[in-house]
This record gives structure tokens, sequence and C-alpha cells, in this order.
């Protein structure tokens, strides 16, 4: 079972312009989205433990020159477009 985790990045003004690519290089980060708000990027992690998400976190992400701040949310279940349809079709096709 894989863990997955929403990190809300805020940056240092000077390092947005080159911060998501080097976000996105790190290891068990899967996406980086550079967003409007009171945030600068969100990164997708997936991690296998709790021990590894809190190293991708602190020990990578938290590290990268120019995160000023990370605030994280584990997900607990996820839901999907994809699996909202598959669902909602069972039974549909008899008629």
């Amino acid at each position: 079972m894989m863990i997955t985790a929403i990190v809300l990045i805020s940056a240092d003004r000077k390092a947005i312009p080159t911060l998501g690519e080097a976000l996105a290089a790190i290891e068990g980060v899967s996406e980086v989205y550079s967003v409007t708000g009171q945030i600068d990027f969100i990164a997708m992690v997936r991690a296998r433990e709790h021990d590894e998400l809190a190293d991708i976190v602190t020990g990578r992400i938290g590290q990268v020159p120019g995160v000023m701040r990370t605030d994280t949310h584990v997900a607990f279940k996820m839901y999907s477009r994809h699996d909202l349809e598959s669902l909602f079709s069972i039974g549909a096709e008899r008629g």
C-alpha cells in the first residue's frame, strides 16, 4: 500500500523560476504544480511507509534551496472521475 501526501510549498520569490523542476526531480515526488494563491507549489508525494514520507518531506523537499515552508496533508482515500464513472455504470448496460 502506498501513502499519498499533498505537500503545499511556500518558496522564496527568487527561487520560483527553477524550484518546480528541482522539486520534481526528487525521488518520491510524482508531480509538482505551480499554483496561484498563498502557496507557490503543490507536490504529490508517494511513499511506502511513514518514515519514508517524513524523509522525503523534511529531508529532501525541505532542504531544497528556496523552500521556505511546507504543509503536508496525508491522504486517506482517493476518489477519481474514472472510479465514479465505473461505479455508476454498473448495471447500466442491462436494459
